[in-house]
C-alpha cells in the first residue's frame, strides 16, 4: 500500500487553531498509510509583508513551498479575521504562484479549517474564502459529510465546509468533544481521498507504460 503525506498548515494567535490542527493530524494518522506533517505560519509585517520571525519560538516549524509541492493532500487553517482568513495565511497562499504555474497541486485533495471568538463571527465565509485559491490550483475540495453525527449535535464549532472551533472571548482554548470529533473526521477523510487518488494515479501510470 502506498503512503500519503498530508500537510497540515495553520496560523494561530492564541493556540486554539493550533489545537484544532493537532486533532486534524490525529485524524490523518488514524488512516493506515497516511502521515501528517504539521506546520505553522509566521506573523507578517504590515509594512513589508514579510515574516516577522525567521524561526518559531515554539510549536510546529514554518511551512515551506517545497513541502506543499511534494504533499499528497493539504489541510490549511486560519483564525477568522472579519469573515476572512488571517494575513499570514493569505501571504502564504499568495506566494504559491510558481506551484500554480507548474500544476504541482492539481488533483490533490484539500480541506480548510478555522475558528472564531463569536459563534456567528464569519466561520463559513472564512472557510469559503480559503477554498478559492485552492480551487485555482486545481485541488479537490474535501469537506465533512452529515454522516458525521457531531455535525448535527454540535453547539459550538463544526461545519460541513470544514472543521472549526468557537472560543468565546476570555475563555480557555479547549475544544469541545464535537469539535475534536469533527476535526479528526476531517483529517481522516482528506487522508482517505489522498490515498485513493494517489493509488489511481499510480494505476494509470502503470497502464500507460
Amino acid at each position: 500500500m502506498s503512503q500519503a503525506e498530508i500537510l497540515v498548515v495553520y496560523h494561530s494567535r492564541h493556540g486554539a487553531t493550533a489545537e484544532l490542527a493537532r486533532h486534524i493530524s490525529r485524524g490523518v494518522e488514524s488512516v493506515e498509510g497516511a502521515v501528517a506533517t504539521l506546520r505553522s505560519l509566521p506573523n507578517v509585517s504590515a509594512e513589508n509583508e514579510r515574516p516577522v520571525q525567521q524561526v518559531p519560538e515554539s510549536g510546529a516549524p514554518w511551512a515551506t513551498l517545497d513541502e506543499l509541492r511534494r504533499c499528497d493532500g493539504l489541510l490549511i487553517g486560519s483564525p477568522t479575521r472579519f469573515g476572512n482568513m488571517a494575513a499570514p495565511v493569505k501571504h502564504f497562499l499568495d506566494s504559491t504562484s510558481a506551484l500554480w504555474a507548474d500544476g504541482s497541486l492539481i488533483g490533490k485533495p484539500a480541506g480548510v479549517f478555522t475558528g472564531s471568538s463569536s459563534l456567528h463571527g464569519g466561520q463559513e465565509s472564512t472557510l469559503l474564502s480559503m477554498m478559492v485559491p485552492l480551487i485555482h490550483h486545481g485541488m479537490v475540495i474535501v469537506g465533512i459529510p452529515f454522516s458525521e453525527s457531531a455535525l448535527s449535535s454540535t453547539r459550538s464549532g463544526g461545519t460541513p465546509y470544514g472543521a472549526s472551533h468557537f472560543t468565546p472571548y476570555g475563555k480557555p482554548t479547549a475544544l469541545s468533544d464535537e469539535e475534536k470529533s469533527l476535526a479528526q473526521a476531517h483529517g481522516a477523510r482528506v487522508a482517505e481521498v489522498a490515498l485513493a487518488l494517489k493509488a489511481r494515479r499510480g494505476s494509470r501510470e502503470r497502464t500507460a507504460r
